[in-house]
């Protein structure tokens, strides 16, 4: 078994991965090529470091770990987004909406494969 990651944060019990370049680039990205988006910034939780939850208009969503609270809202404001902590306001219900929508569709897909 392979040991925690070395750029890992302490937490309670548990090391998670901090969050890096690699996160930051994939949230400019994302934001560039959808519409609509919002950012819900959710806190530090026993298993994760504070997360950026980006949803576009269709409910399309992504999630990745950030420096902290204050950078998510930064960097929303950056990209012109409205921020919301996540804590406060929950997801939206367009979000719930989609993740529906796409399990119902791969449902079909698999449904499709089996038949003869």
């Amino acid at each position: 078994m392979s040991g925690p990651a070395k750029d890992a944060a302490r937490t309670g019990s548990t090391r998670v991965r901090a969050a890096d370049k690699v996160d930051e680039q994939h949230l400019r990205e994302w934001v560039s090529t959808r519409r609509g988006v919002e950012g819900f910034v959710e806190p530090r939780t026993a298993v994760s470091e504070v997360t950026l939850l980006l949803v576009a208009h269709d409910g399309e969503w992504t999630r990745r770990r950030v420096p902290g609270v204050q950078w998510a809202h930064d960097f929303c404001n950056r990209n012109q987004i409205p921020s919301y902590d996540a804590a406060v306001v929950g997801v939206p219900q367009r979000m719930r909406d989609y993740n529906s929508r796409v399990r119902k569709a791969q449902k079909e897909r698999d449904r499709q494969e089996r038949r003869p």
